[in-house]
């Protein structure tokens, strides 16, 4: 490895070139218009099940590059998703990141109700950010919570649902009930997941939105008219 590829920035491009060369041995051809996501993936976990894995529902990337644009917030269900995603570029588009879980209200709604601060995060955010983006990494009842939200409040309408919780109970049963739902959605579907996968399909989103895509990045096929920047 030469000097330079030390520096993160050139190990980051020779790690995305790794990727597209063995995507192209397996006669993977990714769609160009999620390749860029799928591929973030990939680079964040080492694991190439996600191309099979990741459903991309109702123009995801449509949906989420122009709020994005517009200044739309992300709000996750972890800290550690909420550390993970890019601030400065997500600034730079008039966004923010937000996580409710470590706040106090969300702790007294959770044990007033029965339920997760996950939840009770979700319920928060939803009457504070209606039409954010959700990045739902570890809680399989956050995701459960939005569907519930949704089918209570019409104008709960969020730009985007990220729907990667990792884990064994309910894991599956949630991603799969929010793909029912026809929001614009990402899901990992099976067990697989994690904060660092929400927050990097979401640092995808926002360098497709601030126009930081780098060639490596894409794909080779249209499967839509939506471009991801």
């Amino acid at each position: 490895m030469s000097k330079k590829e030390y520096l993160p920035a050139d190990i980051e491009a020779r790690s995305f070139a790794i990727i597209t060369k063995e995507l192209e041995e397996m006669g993977i051809v990714l769609p160009y218009d999620t390749a860029f996501i799928t591929k973030r993936v990939i680079h964040t976990t080492a694991d190439f099940s996600y191309v099979e894995q990741l459903v991309y529902q109702n123009d995801p990337v449509g949906h989420a590059v122009q709020a994005l644009k517009n200044g739309a917030c992300i709000v996750t269900d972890t800290n550690m998703a909420k550390a993970g995603v890019s601030k400065t570029f997500l600034a730079s588009l008039g966004g923010e990141v937000v996580c409710y879980m470590a706040d106090e209200d969300v702790a007294q709604k959770a044990k007033e109700h029965g339920t997760t601060r996950a939840a009770a995060s979700m319920r928060k955010a939803a009457k504070e950010h209606p039409n954010a983006i959700f990045a739902i990494g570890n809680a399989p009842t956050a995701l459960m919570e939005l569907k519930g939200i949704l089918e209570e409040d019409p104008e709960f309408r969020p730009a985007l649902v990220i729907g990667v919780p990792v884990g064994f109970v309910n894991v599956i049963e949630s991603k799969e009930s929010l793909l029912e739902t026809g929001l614009p959605a990402i899901v990992a579907r099976g067990r697989k997941g994690g904060s660092n996968v929400a927050a990097a399909i979401c640092n995808a989103l926002i360098y497709a939105a601030a126009g930081r895509l780098k060639p490596q990045e894409r794909g080779g096929v249209w499967t839509s008219e939506t471009k991801a920047e």
